[in-house]
């Protein structure tokens, strides 16, 4: 089975660029979106020549903002929406879907923002996420995806020191939202079975950063230490283009 994940930084433009055809060719049993900036109805719309997959998609109270969609080939078993938090529950940033051995939540972590002006929000996001995740995990085995805009170590962006505490994205207070998220029995799957590999997932649209290379390991996929021996890949594909993220995948045995 083959889990994919891509922030593709608005779903109708996406289209534009050749999605329906990356999703086909991908080849994956389930295909996670986050930034869809749409609503349910016109997330569906946009993916309507998208053949054999369920969609099934949350947005925000506000429109052309934020949003998650998941599309499986395989009917869930139940499908919900947001944490259960009223002050975390009006962007569209989670939703759930429940298979039979496992739920796949899919998730886009607020920003903290420029100045870091959404710092204190962030930080009670993930400890609020962090809640939710593990209520999940005592029921049966979750893999948690998406765009979580923390790079939690060093290994996880190309400019480490000069970003520490300054810039959104590396400050220990989201590395610490992030370790307190793994601490309740996840793995993150990519840096298991590649525990050395510098790879990115995003690239600033600034400063031809992605034609550089200097980027960012912000899109992740965390699977229940329960889970995680049936992990046999977990990769990014840089070579797809479309956003200013790339997709990232595992493969369970």
């Amino acid at each position: 089975m083959q889990i994919v994940s891509w922030n593709v930084n608005g779903v109708r433009a996406s289209v534009g660029k050749g999605l329906i055809d990356i999703i086909t060719q991908s080849g994956a049993d389930v295909y996670c979106l986050q930034e869809t900036k749409a609503q349910e109805d016109q997330v569906v719309e946009a993916l309507a020549d998208l053949d054999g997959f369920h969609i099934y998609a949350n947005s925000a109270t506000k429109k052309g903002y934020s949003g998650v969609a998941i599309l499986s080939k395989v009917e869930a078993v139940n499908v919900t929406h947001d944490i259960g938090v009223p002050e975390h529950d009006e962007e569209g940033r989670v939703i759930c879907a429940e298979f039979t051995d496992f739920y796949v939540v899919n998730v886009y972590v607020p920003n903290s923002g420029s100045g870091l002006k959404r710092l204190d929000y962030r930080a009670t996001w993930d400890a609020a996420f962090r809640n939710y995740l593990a209520k999940l995990n005592e029921q049966k085995a979750v893999i948690v995806t998406g765009d979580f805009n923390v790079a939690h170590t060093a290994l996880d962006l190309k400019n480490d020191k000069p970003n520490y505490n300054k810039t959104s994205g590396y400050t220990q207070v989201e590395i610490d939202g992030m370790s307190d998220i793994l601490s309740i029995g996840l793995k993150d799957s990519f840096r298991e079975l590649n525990p050395t590999t510098e790879k990115y997932s995003f690239w600033s649209q600034r400063f031809n950063a992605r034609a550089s290379n200097a980027g960012w390991r912000i899109d992740y996929f965390l699977v229940s230490e329960t889970l995680m021996p049936k992990v046999t890949s977990a990769f990014i594909d840089n070579d797809v283009f479309g956003s200013d993220h790339c997709p990232v995948g595992i493969i369970l045995s």
